[in-house]
């Protein structure tokens, strides 16, 4: 949302988990089942990456299969999703669509909204985090729902309010900004210059949350903290122009750390451009964190629609605000509707203004996919009742984050990211342009229709690099074009209205790697004595062909030093699961990959960041993981219904030993539906033939935690198929 001109729309220290014996019925703040430990954050390993990939009012089924099938597997370190929060349902329009823009007027912060319930939400956070991906909410805390919707409105969960009234938070009328306070007549912001009323009057006669008050910021607090629990990594807020900026940095010093990193959530505040006033202006919001750049992306567009030499100026342009504080963007929401911004609609100006975007160091680039649409309040593909329904690439939805060009970019930005700085800026005319970021990355961009032929200074070492726009590395070679440098320079035909990429890691036969040189050479490690070793189980659930076994490599002799014929090879377990317990030096950091042979010696490296484990001190050690770049399908649906009374505002969840009940951390346990109260069931897709044991708990509104008495419970999942238990709280 941004308040440019008017138009219809709407750490505080993390939880401490301890290992606790839970007496029948006690209600403590501890995350531990009876008899399994409760590890302090998630064992999940996120890309290292400043990448994110906005995948704006998709769904979340179609976020998780996103993250699953390329965001992970392409190197990206975030998703940006839609506001969660259930919205309002407004009046649907001549063409029988609820607008785009609802889903910024909150009703309550039940998390059922148009994209997706709790469960699928929670879900999808878990698949991102499994793929190496960090989530990024969409936060919309300074206003509630307009008070101008129409009386009977209600959210898409069935919650009735009224202006200044939201029972289901709850928020009532002294918890609002009323018109008067400051404001002209009716409430609305008149003078976008004074800092008074663009952070206490209506924006939109959107209902402004009274963020001056303990009780709102708590109640603000609260939804963020919610969403952390469920393993939010950071939020893109809302409207921050519209909050007074000490208001903010209160409400944001309530915030837990983040579950997956145990670090403070990454914040990126959008501060529309356009007042002349230095206190409104976004540079006075970066002692709260990042904020969204909008001058670059206007000068982006005026680059790619005039004369991309002139993008050699950046650093002379007047931006929002230092490189270090920015999350950059071609385009976003509001934008791309504005006309102010290249989009979609810009055909391979838009495609190629995004590997520009991703190449040039300014800020934490991002990447926007959408639906298409033809007037701007036109809403996403969806079915009767307004729910969003699955993205299908093509015309109705964009999915350039997808392609071989961006996802090879990712690539690039990640190689390059060590370097901050542009080298050897070549405008060949005023439509082709290359340049480098030191040793570690190059790319030649031609915004002509005619191919052009160039030589340029590479910064890179000598030899044959893969074109990363047109292909990818493999162990065969590069699937797209190649680029030799001699003598740090190279001579490179650039197609016309296209690009060409190279960077450090992407080279003719290597394929992914485990890193572009390991972190140490192999050598002779001191003698280990048997006392001295931590059995260590690694389980990875891939996809083999004919003739092919997975092994575990990694930095230490035990793992074979990085060379896949000498690493550990897994054992089948059944389901698509492989399995091996290794003797590793205790309280030892390790560096690993699983790696697909066969038998004539081929090899296919899984995608993605190396990862990591260090041994305890004593006792064992385990990974669980799937291989980055397969897509796995072997899994048994199981619902689990258990009958439990509780009081209001309390919620049950299932929450076990593996990954996909959340490893016994109930901050990552997976939420069943009251729908049909006194039974809470969830269906959730655990791994075949594996054995599980879990627990029920119940979460009250302080953040608490109830966990059932006894024993752990536990179940076996077949093959295939389905699986349901019923149980009842004990």
């Amino acid at each position: 949302m941004h308040s440019a001109r008017p138009h219809p729309r709407g750490r505080a220290g993390r939880l401490l988990l301890a290992a606790a014996l839970v007496a029948a019925g006690g209600t403590v703040a501890v995350a531990a089942a009876t008899t399994a430990p409760a590890p302090a954050r998630a064992a999940v390993v996120l890309n290292d990456s400043e990448v994110t990939a906005n995948l704006w009012e998709w769904n979340w089924t179609s976020v998780a299969a996103a993250c699953t099938d390329h965001l992970g597997p392409a190197g990206y370190g975030a998703v940006q999703v839609a506001p969660p929060q259930e919205s309002v349902k407004l009046p649907t329009g001549a063409d029988g669509a609820y607008p785009w823009y609802e889903v910024y007027q909150p009703v309550s912060y039940k998390l059922d909204s148009r994209f997706g319930n709790r469960q699928q939400f929670a879900a999808m956070v878990a698949a991102c985090h499994n793929a190496g991906v960090r989530v990024y909410v969409d936060a919309v805390v300074n206003h509630m729902a307009g008070t101008n919707n129409p009386a009977g409105t209600r959210g898409y969960a069935g919650t009735e309010f009224s202006g200044y009234s939201y029972p289901a938070v709850p928020y009532g009328a002294g918890d609002f900004h009323r018109p008067g306070d400051n404001c002209p007549t009716g409430g609305a912001i008149s003078d976008w210059n004074n800092e008074a009323q663009v952070t206490s009057c209506e924006l939109l006669s959107l209902s402004d949350l009274y963020t001056e008050k303990e009780a709102v910021r708590n109640k603000i607090a609260a939804y963020l903290n919610d969403l952390i629990g469920l393993g939010v990594d950071g939020f893109r807020v809302d409207a921050v122009k519209h909050i007074r900026k000490d208001d903010f940095a209160a409400i944001l010093g309530k915030l837990n750390d983040t579950v997956a990193e145990g670090r403070r959530p990454y914040v990126a505040q959008e501060i529309f451009d356009g007042a002349s006033n230095p206190a409104l202006q976004a540079r006075a919001y970066t002692g709260n964190g990042d904020v969204l750049d909008f001058a670059y992306a206007k000068g982006i567009r005026s680059a790619f629609q005039g004369s991309i030499s002139t993008l050699a100026n950046v650093p002379n342009w007047n931006l929002d605000a230092p490189s270090a504080n920015v999350f950059s963007m071609v385009t976003n929401h509001d934008l791309e509707r504005d006309g102010v911004v290249l989009s979609y609609k810009n055909g391979t100006d838009y495609v190629l203004a995004n590997y520009f975007a991703l190449a040039y160091p300014h800020g934490k680039p991002s990447v926007y996919d959408s639906f298409t649409w033809a007037d701007r309040n036109q809403s996403p593909p969806h079915d009767g009742t307004g729910r969003v329904t699955d993205t299908v690439c093509g015309a109705a939805w964009n999915c350039l984050s997808r392609t071989t060009g961006v996802k090879g970019m990712v690539g690039w930005a990640n190689a390059a990211r060590p370097v901050k700085t542009v080298s050897d800026f070549t405008a060949v005319n005023g439509n082709v342009i290359g340049f480098h970021r030191g040793d570690r990355a190059w790319i030649g961009i031609n915004d002509s229709g005619s191919a052009t032929t160039a030589t340029f200074a590479t910064g890179l070492a000598d030899g044959r690099y893969c074109d990363v726009i047109s292909g990818v590395a493999a162990g065969s070679g590069c699937t797209g074009g190649t680029v030799t440098v001699s003598g740090g320079r190279a001579t490179v035909t650039v197609p016309a209205n296209d690009a060409v990429a190279i960077h450090v890691n992407a080279r003719p036969g290597a394929g992914p790697s485990p890193t572009a040189s390991p972190t140490a050479s192999p050598t002779a490690s001191p003698t280990v004595s048997p006392g001295d070793r931590i059995a260590t189980t690694f389980t990875v659930t891939a996809n083999l062909a004919a003739g092919q076994d997975v092994y575990v490599v990694g930095s230490i002799p035990e793992l074979g030093s990085w060379t896949p014929a000498n690493g550990v090879e897994l054992a089948a377990q059944g389901g698509g699961t492989y399995r091996a317990t290794v003797d590793l030096p205790r309280s030892t950091g390790v560096e690993f990959k699983f790696v697909k042979l066969t038998t004539a010696g081929a090899v296919t490296w899984e995608s993605g960041a190396n990862r990591t484990l260090t041994t305890p001190a004593t006792g064992t050690y385990a990974v669980t993981e799937t291989f980055r770049g397969d897509t796995v399908t072997t899994a048994v649906a199981t619902t689990f219904s258990v009958t439990a009374t509780t009081v209001y505002g309390q919620n049950v969840f299932v929450v076990g030993n593996i990954p996909a009940l959340g490893g016994w951390n109930p901050a990552a346990a997976v939420a069943l539906s009251s729908a049909a109260y006194p039974v809470w069931r969830a269906t959730v897709d655990l791994p075949a033939n594996t054995a599980v044991e879990y627990k029920y708990v119940k979460k009250n509104p302080d953040g608490t935690v109830t966990w059932e008495s006894g024993a752990n419970r536990t179940l076996t999942t077949p093959s295939g198929g389905t699986r349901a238990v019923t149980d009842t709280w004990r």
